[in-house]
């Protein structure tokens, strides 16, 4: 009997140092007026007193964040 292939999804898991560069480099965009990626209505805003940090933090929990993390990978040594 032949088992048919399966995907492997795996959700992709950031250290804290990635987590901060990719929050920090968001709420960078949204300070110069980038766009957000993500409806948010004036009640939300006035709680969280309008910051770009917060902001970048919500999208980064909702996984909506159009930045990508490049790992290098290990060097084989002959």
């Amino acid at each position: 009997m032949k088992q048919t292939p399966t995907k492997k999804i795996s959700k992709i898991i950031f250290t804290k140092y990635e987590k901060a560069r990719i929050i920090g480099a968001r709420s960078l965009q949204i300070a110069m007026g980038a766009p957000l990626l993500m409806d948010i209505d004036k009640a939300t805003f006035e709680k969280i007193r309008y910051s770009p940090i917060e902001l970048a933090k919500m999208e980064y929990d909702e996984g909506i964040l159009p930045i990508t993390i490049k790992r290098p990978l290990p060097r084989k040594v002959d």
